[in-house]
């Protein structure tokens, strides 16, 4: 399955896709959607939690992002992932983990980096996103002003955050994204 960027500089460009139902791409609309909302991404840090093929942090590059880093823990997605970032020469403004998602966060926000943006991505109705929301609270990894992006089933809806609150959720057919910030 072949994905194409819907923005920026690499705008139309491919991406290969996943040959299995393990990985689950964002949808060409729902990114769209998404990029229409961020605007400007130019000089951004952004964090891509769940990674998969790299899709949204690949969309990030293509429209500015000064660098991503991508996590994912399996291995078929981190060789997508690779294939996709040589192809549109993106990987010198790349990092790539593959490893848990709450593991990379806790070893990202020991090394004290932060992130203009974080997309957390994972796959529907397993209880990712409410575990990788309740670790993002906990820690220091989102810069000043910036904020975290969750796709999710409207059957996952996140949790009661302490520091993080929801500040927007757009529904796309059979997936929400919500938009969170600290005020």
């Amino acid at each position: 399955m072949g994905l194409k960027l819907v923005g920026g500089q690499a705008k139309g460009q491919k991406l290969r896709g996943p040959r299995s139902a393990g990985i689950r791409p964002a949808a060409a609309r729902v990114r769209k959607s998404i990029f229409d909302i961020l605007g400007d991404l130019k000089g951004q840090r952004v964090l891509d939690l769940f990674a998969g093929t790299g899709s949204m942090g690949i969309e990030t590059l293509s429209r500015g992002a000064e660098e991503v880093t991508f996590v994912d823990d399996n291995a078929q997605a981190v060789k997508l992932l690779f294939h996709n970032l040589k192809k549109l020469d993106f990987l010198k403004q790349a990092h790539i983990l593959q490893e848990k998602a709450q593991t990379a966060i806790k070893r990202l926000a020991r090394k004290k980096l932060q992130f203009d943006l974080i997309f957390v991505d994972p796959p529907y109705d397993k209880g990712h996103v409410e575990r990788a929301l309740k670790v993002l609270d906990g820690l220091d990894l989102l810069a000043a002003e910036g904020q975290v992006l969750c796709e999710h089933s409207p059957r996952e809806l996140p949790p009661f955050l302490s520091r993080l609150q929801c500040v927007d959720t757009r529904k796309y057919g059979q997936t929400l994204v919500s938009f969170f910030k600290i005020p």
